[in-house]
């Protein structure tokens, strides 16, 4: 659908800001209780084609269409929560 380009390719000035950011997240630890340091998993996540899709609802009654996948990963993260917390 989009170029496969970097953003490094895209826009230099914006890579090398992130990039920065991403540094000085490595040297430092901030003690700021509204940030946090997401793992690499949770940022590719994050990353993937599933930011865009909108899912409102529940696992099996959306609201729209084409959320088949997501459905799914939902219903992974309820269960496993339901595991951990001994739930039903």
């Amino acid at each position: 659908m989009f170029a496969n380009i970097s953003i490094h390719e895209f826009d230099p000035e914006l890579a090398a800001a992130i990039d920065a950011e991403d540094q000085r997240q490595e040297d430092h630890i901030e003690l700021i209780a509204s940030e946090n340091y997401c793992s690499p998993a949770v940022m590719e996540a994050q990353g993937s084609r599933l930011t865009n899709k909108y899912a409102e609802g529940y696992p099996g009654k959306r609201y729209y269409g084409g959320c088949e996948h997501v459905d799914v990963i939902e219903q992974l993260a309820i269960d496993r929560a339901k595991e951990l917390f001994g739930a039903d």
